[in-house]
This record gives structure tokens, sequence and C-alpha cells, in this order.
């Protein structure tokens, strides 16, 4: 057993060593949204207020994409393995380049938007659909190419095909 002076001295040495432990600054960091992952140009919609349908990294480019639709869009994506969205139906996949996350070791986040594609489904005729493709690049984001057809054409079809993202 310890005697008791012992014990107040030992007591007295540990909250000393936790206090000097505890008086170190740690440096701050402030928190700030990725001003370079906007988007920022002429779109005819705001994808990034939609939810999300599925994501996808390209390693060998280094991009990552995301696709989103609108309510129409996601409540088929969500219910339905087919591919025959509705009409009414808008799809959207944004494309980025990727940079190293300097708050997060090895992660990596989205930099400069490259590409943002456009698929909106509409009815031609009854049970009829016909689809419009859009692609904008750039900076800020203009319009390249847009093409209507009664059949999805192979980057309509590509942007269509993809299955909803099983989330919790």
């Amino acid at each position: 057993m310890m005697p008791p002076r012992k014990r107040i001295l030992l007591l007295g040495l540990l909250l000393s060593m936790s206090l000097v432990g505890c008086s170190s600054e740690e440096p701050k960091i402030s928190a700030e949204l990725n001003q370079s992952a906007v988007l920022v140009g002429q779109l005819p919609y705001n994808p990034l207020q939609w939810k999300v349908i599925s994501s996808a990294i390209d390693p060998v480019n280094s991009t990552m994409a995301t696709l989103y639709g609108n309510d129409i869009a996601v409540g088929y994506a969500r219910t339905n393995a087919q591919h025959d969205y509705p009409a009414g139906s808008v799809l959207s996949l944004v494309t980025w380049t990727q940079t190293e996350d300097a708050r997060w070791f090895g992660a990596k986040i989205p930099a400069k938007v490259k590409s943002v594609e456009f698929v909106t489904v509409v009815e031609a005729a009854p049970a009829q659909h016909s689809y419009t493709y859009q692609l904008f690049a750039g900076s800020p984001l203009k319009m390249l190419s847009t093409e209507q057809s009664l059949a999805p054409n192979q980057q309509m079809a590509s942007l269509l095909s993809q299955r909803a993202a099983v989330m919790p």
C-alpha cells in the first residue's frame, strides 16, 4: 500500500501532465465549399438539386461522374429494372476531374467540371417517346451538341441503361 503523501504527489503529477497535454494549439482547418466543382454556365436545369441515381469513378482518366435525375426519373429508376423511362423524365450525367482531398489522406474529390449531359424523355405520340440529348462542356459550360430522335442514340442509351444504386 502506498503512503497517502505519495498518492497525493502521484495524483498531482498525473493531473499536471494531463493539463500540459491539453494545452497545445491544434491547427484550425476552416470549412469551405469546393468552388471548383460548381456548375457554371447556361444549363437547362441544375442537376445538383436533383437526387442521385448512381455514380462512377474512372481511375484511368482520373474522373468521377454522378448520374442525377428529376423526381420522375428517380422514382422510375428506383422501382424498375427496365430502361424505358416515362415521359417527363430528365437524367443528367455530371463528370468531374478528380483532385486529392487535402483533409483526408488518400481521398479524391471532384475538381473541375469536365462535362454535363442531359437526356430528356417526352411523349411524341400516344405510347411513343422522343429523346433529346444535350452535351455541355467548357468553362463556363456551353452547349456543344444536341440531338433529338425517336430512339435513343448511343450516348442516350448509355445514360438510360445505368441501374440505380441501392441506397439505405
